[in-house]
């Protein structure tokens, strides 16, 4: 399987697959080049209804060169981006893969490209937090946009402000940052429950648009009851057991327990 950064005539093939209807997994097989290749080249150049093969060339090249005038100052919280990417030994162009694989998966999910870009960057940099010079110097974008973005990763619970005493304000992803978001999705599912038993009882319970509506009202109401319980649980773990065997164990056991009380059929009655 070839290695390196993807061709013109490959990005050629990637456009001409996609206009075919073809699955990433079927692009990537002719190009014998790994799936996540494929898909973290779509996502970040329009995805898959906007890709341009020549952009995407020109927009590849464009980075490659403002990587390569952006200097490293100092390996403290202040460094710049390669000195992140060199710290503990890291493999430089592994670190930069792996957070554009991130970057995708996080828009994969739904995120916004900019959002999802500031959201990987401060989650992979080893402090968990970033300024904003820090966020436009390691991203090479405007103040602008990371304002935006930030504004909307806080409105999602996803990040938090910090301004200690003389300086500057950071951008913070808390260890509670995933608690937190499976909970507000959790939450949302209840409220997907609840609206769709106030249809049951406007419809009529014994019509067939009432009996779907309650369905789905007990198959919502399952997920979002084990969601919660689920990830009590799992923040439960993670704060009183902090050593990494420790923690793989206690996961494991508490799967065996989850399985164990799963009612017949694995879904609800």
């Amino acid at each position: 399987m070839p290695g390196g950064r993807l061709t013109q005539p490959e990005r050629q093939q990637i456009a001409l697959g996609l206009a075919d209807g073809l699955a990433y997994a079927e692009i990537a097989r002719r190009l014998d080049r790994p799936t996540s290749t494929v898909t973290r080249e779509v996502m970040r150049n329009g995805g898959p209804a906007g890709y341009r093969a020549d952009l995407a060339h020109r927009a590849t090249e464009h980075r490659a060169q403002r990587r390569k005038q952006t200097s490293p100052r100092g390996t403290g919280a202040g460094a710049g981006p390669a000195a992140h990417e060199e710290a503990y030994g890291r493999d430089v162009e592994a670190v930069r893969a792996y957070e554009e694989m991130f970057t995708t998966v996080l828009m994969q999910s739904g995120m916004p490209k900019m959002m999802a870009r500031v959201m990987a960057s401060i989650t992979i940099s080893d402090e968990g937090s970033l300024t904003a010079p820090e966020l436009v110097q390691r991203l090479q974008v405007s103040p602008a946009s990371v304002s935006k973005a930030v504004a909307f990763l806080e409105s999602q619970g996803l990040v938090r402000r910090d301004r200690a005493e003389g300086r500057r304000e950071r951008y913070i992803v808390d260890d509670d940052v995933w608690y937190e978001s499976v909970m507000a999705s959790a939450r949302a599912t209840a409220h997907v429950t609840e609206t769709a038993r106030q249809g049951v009882v406007v419809l009529g319970r014994d019509t067939p648009a009432g009996i779907r509506l309650e369905n789905i009202a007990r198959f919502a109401d399952f997920v979002s009851e084990s969601i919660t319980r689920a990830a009590q649980q799992a923040r439960a773990i993670l704060t009183s057991k902090p050593q990494t065997a420790d923690l793989t164990a206690a996961f494991d056991e508490a799967r065996a327990e989850a399985s164990a009380e799963e009612p017949p059929g694995g879904g609800a009655s």
